[in-house]
């Protein structure tokens, strides 16, 4: 064997050839589990135990290339130890480790046993036991490894007693007293070998010296625990004195066997993986603890009793179970009452219960010494009332169920319940109501699980509740939990019922925490952080970590992340229940109105950091009340945004609800930047409609004109330029009549664009002009450069690209002189694009690389998408159509993400077209059809002959009469928006005759 784990760690035959103290804790963890991957966090935890460097991980990974290096050097293979995404393993052969070798050679003697063959079974454990060195990893003083060997010990501790059991039936008790004599010295409390060491004696006709090993067995046990001998111990001395010296098997050693389970439910679905992985870990691994939590509802009882009836073979003595009431309206259980309740469950009788908590803590250890018990402790409070209830044997598995999460316990692993993913919701729903009804209306089933948040016992409920009523239809409950009274007063049947199980859940956390939770319903996202958490409380930051993880705790709130909570659907409900109290009212608006004000506050603070002189950002907002939470949240920068996608806009609506109109006109402009940037068109459009209409009934017409041309933004971008038009046109109205100038050349501005999109050059001119005529004082400079970005662009569009690159030259120098970052991009980018349309190829390409990285640094994926567009078009000119088709496809994502239509069209086009330089004729040609379908329905004329020439192109070679049609089609649409593009159309159909 090249790997010895039974004594002194032994690698390569000796006992000193891994020395270094880190090295031999990581190889002794992995020994222990080898064939799998023990995690980082493990190996972390059982080297440094309490206090890991911040460089565990590396030196971590040092220890293991020194191992790999030492194994090499023993002449053994240095990839036995494998690196996984997890953590690092071992793989051994099965001969390899002395371990395996000793549990296959004692399995070997149980067969044996049962086959009726003493002898063999004889050898076979003596065999086994001869691997034994000493204490399993001796030497090694890591808690983590010593725990793990401790395992071993009990393991050959079994063994031995199993060995002995055999070899007194064979008649060998003279050869025994030696070895059991030093066994019972070192493990005086362990009743079966003392127990065993009497009936040695006696056979020999020792019985003084039997009676001798009871008394002190009895006085060790007195002193020691305060208890007397067990009952076959006590049994054992009472044959001892009669005089019977007939040899006893194993069964006189036996307790009366315990059935004290709960009926394990008949309609048990889900948590397939959970079971899986608590079965292996009891099984293979001895986990002897599980500690299963979740929050109301979950149903960790369930699943508790339908593990401890799969698993009830393996413990045949004794199946014990107890509701200790943590959470329920009882009182919890004391750990006396509950230890008291199950000795009377082992058959121990009234009078053998002692008062004294300690002594009767002695009674049910010693019961459970030598017994194989089961035990579950169900519904705990905390880890003090279960803590004492953990029997020491190590031949007992405890299963302990609790709301909380029982981190007070040194020992047992946990396992939180999630909610069922919605196919076994609709599994459990259709076992409780009648499968066939639910299959009948399986959208209504499937919304009925969904409001029950996939929680076990709300489906439980609603099942119930459709059992009981026959001409209800599934879609009669889904309505009423959408429509009635709402869910929590829907899902109840009897006593039991989903807003009781929260309300216990409710009351076992302390006020401050309960008014966090109550607090935190009045977020309307998915998620949210620590810092909304303090906002909402008012309360400083780590105070309110400490509250949320009592609430994480007692799963009243879930942890997604480090830092990131959510709450389940039900409890939300639950939650807003508590705060709409009427005496709550003035504490659930002043935290309204403070949640509110810290995001406007953040978004606002980072949209300046982006917005400078082009849009001249500037909302008039108090000092924040609470400026460390705001600059905390700055400093994640447009990540903020990002998490909170999803909450500005349902901010907006409850801002817009609650009546806080002035919050949501300015949170709408203030998110602006990041929505449109980020292509969130759909979120952008709902902020800002709702900024309009709570502006209006303020009355304040410049807020109304700001979300008027803010909103235009949007439908630009999708292409819906006579809206975009009409909206801008109604705010400039309202700039002139407030006097306003700079937001109406702004808006004249913005316009010229719009016009110049849709195809009216010439009335784009004409709002540029009108607009840069308004430009007068040096100081305007900065406002200068979105105009001259916007002309740019529209002088591009129509082709006269000497005219576009003067103006991007004098819009790239004004925006680095005026330090405005994204214009400095936007005039790179253009550049770019003019200077590859007028075949500057390598300068063209070092403009649009550097323009791709500043979009994408700014998180534009508009101007991303652009970019990589013009890149592409670069590479099919230099005859690389592969790349240039990779590209696109890159940039049509892009554009589909952020739902810019008319960029969806131009990538199309260009992928089609270098898809026909591939050869690709089939693919190229029902693409531009694709965007011909698209580009009319948009009235994107530009895009229309893009597809109509490259539609002519494809069929050329095959249906020349159709392809001309094609383009005497795009040649005029070039035409009416004064497309340069129209003279290589009209060389083609020229070539077409």
């Amino acid at each position: 064997m090249r790997f010895g784990i039974l004594g002194p760690l032994r690698v390569g035959g000796g006992e000193a050839t891994v020395t270094a103290g880190r090295d031999r804790v990581v190889l002794a963890m992995l020994l222990l589990r080898a064939g799998r991957v023990v995690p980082v966090e493990e190996l972390v935890d059982a080297v440094w135990e309490e206090r890991p460097p911040a460089t565990a991980k590396a030196q971590l990974h040092s220890c293991v290339s020194r191992l790999r290096q030492r194994l090499a050097a023993l002449g053994l293979s240095a990839d036995a130890i494998v690196t996984d995404p997890v953590g690092y393993g071992i793989r051994v052969e099965p001969a390899d480790l002395d371990f395996e070798v000793f549990a296959r050679t004692v399995e070997a003697a149980r067969a044996a046993v049962a086959a009726g063959q003493p002898a063999e079974a004889r050898r076979h454990y003596r065999e086994a036991l001869g691997l034994w060195r000493g204490p399993a990893l001796s030497g090694i003083r890591s808690r983590a490894v010593r725990r793990r060997a401790q395992t071993l010990d009990e393991q050959r501790l079994a063994a031995l007693e199993e060995c002995v059991d055999v070899e007194l039936r064979l008649r060998r008790a003279a050869d025994l007293v030696d070895e059991l004599a030093e066994s019972v010295d070192r493990h005086p409390l362990r009743e079966r070998l003392r127990g065993q060491l009497m009936l040695a004696l006696s056979a020999m006709g020792r019985q003084a010296d039997a009676l001798a090993v009871y008394r002190e067995g009895r006085r060790i046990y007195a002193d020691e625990l305060g208890i007397e001998p067990g009952a076959a111990l006590q049994e054992l001395h009472q044959r001892v004195l009669a005089g019977d010296l007939a040899l006893a098997g194993p069964e006189d050693l036996a307790h009366t066997r315990v059935r004290a389970l709960p009926r394990a439910i008949s309609d048990f679905i889900g948590r397939q993986q959970t079971v899986s992985r608590l079965v292996k870990e009891i099984a293979e691994d001895g986990a002897r603890i599980q500690l299963i939590d979740g929050m109301a509802g979950s149903g960790k009882t369930t699943l508790a009793v339908h593990l401890a009836t799969a698993l009830g073979d393996r413990y045949p003595d004794a199946h014990l179970f107890i509701d200790l009431h943590g959470h329920s309206e009882r009182t919890p259980l004391t750990p006396a009452a509950a230890v008291a309740t199950l000795l009377r469950q082992l058959g121990v009788p009234a009078e053998r219960v002692p008062l004294d908590l300690d002594d009767r803590l002695a009674v049910w250890r010693s019961e459970l010494a030598g017994r194989r018990a089961l035990v579950v402790l169900d519904n705990a409070a905390g880890a003090d009332q279960v803590a004492p209830l953990l029997p020491t044997g190590p031949d007992c598995l405890v299963l302990i169920t609790s709301r909380r999460r029982l981190v007070g316990l040194d020992e047992g692993r946990p396992s939180s319940l999630p909610v069922l993913d919605p196919d076994e919701g609709i599994d459990l729903l259709g076992r409780v109501a009648g499968q066939e009804r639910v299959a009948a209306e399986p959208q209504a089933a499937a919304e009925v699980v969904r409001r029950c948040g996939y929680l076990p016992l709300a489906i439980r409920l609603a099942g119930a509740r459709l059992a009981h009523r026959p001409r209800w239809r599934v879609a009669d409950l889904a309505e009423r939990l959408v429509t009635g009274a709402g869910p929590l007063a829907e899902l109840a049947a009897g006593q039991r019922s989903v807003g009781q199980a929260f309300a216990l859940s409710y009351a076992q956390v302390s006020p401050a925490a309960q008014r966090l939770f109550r607090l935190l319903g009045l977020h309307p996202g998915v998620r949210f952080d620590d810092r909304v958490a303090a906002v909402l409380a008012d309360l400083p930051l780590p105070q309110t970590q400490d509250l949320l993880d009592e609430l994480v705790d007692a799963h009243l709130v879930e942890e997604a992340e480090p830092g990131r909570y959510r709450l389940h659907d039900l409890i939300r409900k639950y939650s807003r229940l508590l705060l709409a109290e009427p005496d709550r009212a003035e504490e659930r608006r002043d935290a309204l109105r403070r949640l509110l004000d810290h995001h406007l506050q953040v978004a606002a603070e980072l949209t300046r950091q982006v917005e400078w002189s082009s849009n001249r950002f500037a909302l008039r907002l108090p000092e924040p009340a609470r400026p460390d939470l705001v600059a905390a949240a700055v400093a994640d920068g447009r990540r903020w945004f990002d998490e909170n996608r999803s909450a500005l806009p349902a901010l907006s609506r409850v801002a817009e609800a609650e009546g806080f109109p002035q919050h949501c006109w300015q949170l709408a402009r203030a998110s602006w930047r990041a929505q449109f940037d980020g292509g969130h068109l759909d979120d952008l459009i709902e902020m800002h409609e709702a900024g309009r209409r709570a502006a209006a009934t303020m009355g304040d017409d410049e807020a109304v004109a700001t979300m008027l041309n803010y909103l235009a933004s949007a439908y630009y971008r999708l292409a819906r330029f006579s809206e975009a038009i009409a909206l801008m046109e109604a705010a400039l109205d309202r700039w002139r009549s407030l006097g306003l100038d700079d937001e109406v050349r702004n808006t004249l501005g913005n316009l010229a664009t719009s016009h110049a999109a849709n195809g009216d050059f010439q009335q784009g001119l004409a709002y540029f002009r009108g607009a840069k005529a308004m430009y007068q004082r040096p100081g305007e400079l900065g406002q200068l450069t979105n105009l001259l970005n916007n002309l740019a662009f529209a002088h591009f569009m129509a082709g006269r690209y000497d005219e576009a690159l003067r103006i991007s030259r004098r819009h790239l120098s004004l925006a680095r002189q005026v330090g405005d970052a994204p214009q400095v991009a936007h005039a790179i980018a253009h550049l770019g694009m003019i200077r590859q349309r007028l075949g500057h190829g390598e300068p063209a390409h070092r403009l649009l690389r550097l323009g791709l990285r500043l979009k994408r640094r700014s998180g534009n994926r508009f101007g991303e998408g652009e970019m990589l567009n013009e890149i592409g078009l670069i590479e099919r000119r230099a005859g690389r159509p592969d790349r240039a088709a990779a590209l696109h496809r890159e940039a049509l994502v892009l554009m589909m993400d952020v739902g810019d239509r008319i960029g969806q069209c131009a990538s199309r086009n260009l992928l089609a077209r270098a898809l026909l330089d591939q050869g690709d004729v089939a693919s190229a040609l029902d693409l531009h059809r694709r965007v011909l379908t698209d580009a009319t329905r948009l009235d994107a004329r530009y895009e229309q002959a893009r597809a109509l020439d490259g539609m002519a192109r494809c069929l050329r070679g095959t249906d020349r009469a159709q392809a001309r049609t094609y383009a005497s089609r795009a040649l005029a649409l070039f035409r009416q928006v004064e497309s340069i593009d129209q003279q290589p159309t009209a060389e083609l159909l020229d070539e077409l005759g």
